[in-house]
């Protein structure tokens, strides 16, 4: 079970990320790269398992024009600890998240197999202005277990992009911020530690994510 977890979310989090057309909706951006996720990865599993930095560059140049990095980054720093950054730091910070996350979710990606995810119509009196929305997801095992998942999507000059996900009630990003701080205490504040060390604090939070989830 924890096993499959592991994969699911990645699954969860990544599925909207090949989206390309930037006049889709919100629903129709998740839902259609939803099967282009799992078209690409039933053509070349065996393939990105051989060459896994094929798999890594393949997926970093997908997500990076339609997953808000920058503002998911600077959401988990927070106003508190970006402020005092440098410009280095921050696109350092920037850039090192980015590449935790493409090579977490893609190792995740490479071993998932099998289940079925289904992207949900927009529920009824669902408020959706034009600078954001969101998208349920259901990803559902060969067992027959059920994972909802929403995503928040902002409209980032016309193009709708990820901005968080929440897995069975638990806000990505909010962990992913609870982390950040903490590990600013761990080293005294010292943000190229942080910066480092950030790969350590997202798998520290795939465990607590884990954990909750399977609980």
């Amino acid at each position: 079970m924890r096993r499959f977890m592991t994969w699911a979310l990645a699954l969860l989090i990544s599925a909207p990320l090949l989206a390309q057309a930037a006049a889709q909706t919100p629903h129709q951006v998740v839902e259609d790269t939803s099967v282009r996720v799992m078209e690409t990865l039933n053509a070349n599993r065996e393939l990105y398992k051989q060459d896994a930095d094929a798999f890594y560059n393949g997926l970093n140049e997908i997500m990076e024009p339609v997953v808000d990095f920058q503002g998911i980054a600077r959401s988990v720093m927070t106003v508190r600890y970006s402020r005092s950054a440098t410009p280095e730091q921050m696109d350092r910070f920037i850039e090192t998240f980015k590449r935790s996350m493409v090579e977490f979710y893609g190792n995740a990606l490479l071993e998932f197999d099998g289940g079925s995810i289904t992207v949900l119509p927009p529920a009824r009196g669902a408020q959706q202005t034009e600078e954001r929305a969101s998208v349920n997801m259901e990803v559902r095992s060969n067992s027959g277990n059920v994972y909802p998942v929403t995503y928040t999507m902002a409209n980032i000059d016309g193009q709708w992009k990820v901005r968080n996900v929440i897995v069975e009630g638990i806000n990505i990003g909010l962990l992913f911020r609870d982390q950040f701080a903490q590990a600013m205490q761990t080293h005294r504040n010292n943000l190229d530690a942080v910066i480092d060390n950030w790969g350590s604090v997202v798998a520290e939070s795939r465990e607590a994510v884990e954990k909750e989830v399977n609980e």
